[in-house]
């Protein structure tokens, strides 16, 4: 096996791919590799750690056909090192040997047989504008749970609607709801409960490309964005009723630019310790955040604001906050409340596309 290429088309390649590589302790080692495979003038390498593969192919000169497994993030690591231009790799007596330059890298080849082989994706094609996805993904995932324990909720629903998709995240503590009217993946009715994890990795994927195609089975979902391919198994399980969380009205609603709240968030912010809730004022001009820790001190700012409703003050997880206001789009966010105990929505001013939802911390 020998072929050569560019140093940053190479690395460009390994960077995506080695992030699906294994990373946890009882993963056949080669999982913790990336496969690279020469067949003509085409490379192909994947990473994959049998729940999320990462395919990318690109062209390769004076190549010999051959496989090989590498260790992912060595790999990875020595591309980048090495000085831009032509690299010439080469599998040598069981040992990958990589030139750039005056440098010469030799390293231990992982067992190739050990590397599973994944299957096309056989589900029909959809082709998707890509720049509304990756807007949608990046307001969604954030909500959803880092945390194995529940794997229902480490997924993001994707659900047929009537006229588009919806897109639902939630940890139980906030929930980010999002749709995109016009955009159809799924038959009428259909629901798939994709790894927000493999969602995150597709969002890096898509930036600066046009359009992306999807594939979703019964079991897998894949993406397709030019040589890069990534393929997810679907959790399987019954997503919560969120729909029974959102408000049906709130009486209640405040209108605050958007990016003098967050500047205000986060200076207060440094005084919200040892999980600390920030408290919101809300009065009829304006808006007063405060965070007190206990034997450290406390901070206070007062934001312009419209507020519509009764004099209350209601109080935040801060970074889950500032995660729901990121999420809104435009110069203002809404935040509508039905009482300091009751769950509170963001959303934007001039849009009922997108929906964020997050439990109040109960304060004395």
């Amino acid at each position: 096996m020998r072929f050569r290429t560019e140093r940053d088309h190479l690395l460009d390649a390994l960077t995506t791919t080695s992030r699906a590589a294994a990373t946890r302790g009882g993963a056949a080692p080669a999982l913790s590799g990336v496969r690279m495979e020469v067949a003509g003038d085409r490379l192909s390498l994947v990473g994959t750690d049998l729940d999320l593969t990462v395919r990318a192919v690109l062209g390769v000169a004076g190549a010999d056909d051959g496989v090989c497994v590498v260790p992912a993030r060595l790999a990875t690591d020595i591309v980048r090192a090495v000085e831009p231009g032509a690299v010439t790799f080469a599998l040598e007596e069981g040992e990958a040997v990589l030139s750039a330059g005056r440098s010469r890298f030799m390293l231990r080849a992982l067992p190739t047989e050990e590397f599973l082989r994944t299957a096309e994706p056989a589900a029909e094609a959809v082709t998707v504008e890509a720049a509304g996805l990756t807007a949608a993904l990046s307001q969604v995932v954030r909500a959803a749970s880092r945390d194995d324990a529940r794997p229902i909720l480490t997924g993001v629903l994707l659900a047929a609607e009537a006229g588009g998709l919806r897109l639902v995240a939630t940890d139980s503590y906030r929930l980010a709801l999002r749709d995109l009217p016009g955009t159809t993946v799924l038959a009428e009715g259909q629901r798939v409960l994709v790894p927000a994890r493999a969602l995150s990795e597709l969002t890096r994927i898509l930036s600066g490309v046009a359009e992306v195609t999807v594939r979703l089975g019964d079991d897998e979902a894949s993406f397709e964005v030019g040589d890069v391919r990534l393929t997810t198994r679907l959790i399987e399980g019954d997503f919560p009723n969120y729909q029974q969380l959102i408000p049906s009205a709130a009486p209640n609603r405040l209108v605050v630019g958007r990016e003098a709240l967050l500047d205000a968030i986060r200076r207060v912010k440094l005084l919200a310790r040892e999980a600390t809730p920030v408290r919101l004022r809300m009065d009829t001009e304006i808006l007063e955040l405060t965070a007190v820790t206990q034997d450290v001190g406390q901070a206070s700012e007062e934001v312009d604001a419209k507020y519509e409703g009764t004099e209350m003050v209601v109080a935040f997880n801060p970074d889950f906050l500032i995660e729901g206001v990121e999420a809104v789009e435009g110069d203002e966010v809404s935040i509508e409340t039905v009482d300091p105990l009751k769950p509170a929505t963001l959303r934007p001013v001039d849009s009922s596309d997108l929906l964020y939802l997050l439990m109040p911390v109960r304060v004395s």
